[in-house]
């Protein structure tokens, strides 16, 4: 998957920022500006990690796990819980989600420019190189999407 995909999803999940307090519990524990706000700080934070990671320490340990769900192409549901640092505050600000917008697009925007082997480390998947992160962020994001849009149904 491209940039260009990925530039897609995120302005997709910015067309629902005006959706923010949605809730259906019955789909989701969480609101759409949760789901919004989880997808913008991992991106970010993924493109972080990629900014600062030492390329000449990236070691290819790809799991099993993650290349089925790469190949598959999405990621199930409800079998993962976000790590805390791209879990979203008790009160989520709608201009704290346009302001995470304006950053995502921003870093993703570097990754092109990084070496291939800037990598961040994934607590399922292991390493994820520069090549990879693309199709990562592109299935996370729209993994979140599919949950916003079920949600306002």
């Amino acid at each position: 998957m491209s940039l260009k995909t990925l530039d897609t999803a995120i302005n997709n999940l910015e067309s629902y920022i005006n959706k923010d307090t949605a809730l259906n519990p019955k789909i989701s524990k969480a609101t759409v500006g949760w789901h919004i706000d989880h997808s913008l700080k991992v991106i970010n934070s993924v493109c972080l990690s990629l900014q600062k990671s030492e390329p000449n320490t990236f070691k290819n340990n790809f799991s099993v796990l993650g290349k089925v769900f790469f190949t598959l192409g999405f990621f199930p549901r409800g079998k993962a819980k976000a790590p805390k640092y791209v879990r979203p505050p008790e009160v989520i600000l709608k201009e704290d989600l346009l302001q995470q917008m304006q950053l995502a697009k921003t870093n993703i925007k570097t990754l092109s420019n990084l070496d291939k082997d800037a990598y961040f480390k994934h607590p399922f998947f292991g390493n994820i190189n520069q090549k990879r992160v693309p199709k990562f962020l592109t299935l996370h994001t729209k993994h979140h999407l599919k949950i916003i849009k079920e949600i306002l149904q």
